[in-house]
């Protein structure tokens, strides 16, 4: 059983930055695929990114790309969001997923077995 804890949520301004952490537990972290999803009030979760086990490839939601970027530190079991050029509109909570096919790169909900209990970001503007 591996389990997800997002933290590093919070409430800051728009144009601010912020780091988002998901630390893992399990010897067999380190070869998940890893994605972060996203869910505003009264909207569906959606994808925001997710990479390969190793960050050998990752993709990105379009409204992300540039400002986002995940990264992972197989030493540590964490995976980290850093978003900059934050928007009201990126305002939600925050999920880490995991899936054991490390090499799986997939913005589809259903393809990640394990997931966290979420972090609130708030944007205001």
């Amino acid at each position: 059983q591996v389990q997800l804890v997002e933290s590093g949520g919070g409430l800051v301004q728009s144009g601010d930055s912020l780091r988002l952490s998901c630390a893992g537990s399990g010897r067999t972290f380190s070869s998940y695929a890893m994605g972060w999803f996203r869910q505003a009030p009264g909207k569906e979760r959606e994808f925001v990114t997710a990479m390969t086990w190793n960050g050998g490839r990752t993709l990105y939601a379009d409204s992300v790309k540039g400002r986002f970027t995940i990264s992972k530190d197989n030493s540590k079991n964490t995976v980290y969001l850093r978003m900059s050029s934050l928007k009201p509109e990126d305002t939600a909570v925050y999920y880490c997923a995991a899936t054991t096919n490390g090499y799986l790169i997939t913005a589809v909900a259903g393809n990640y077995a394990y997931w966290g209990q979420g972090t609130q970001v708030t944007v205001s503007s």
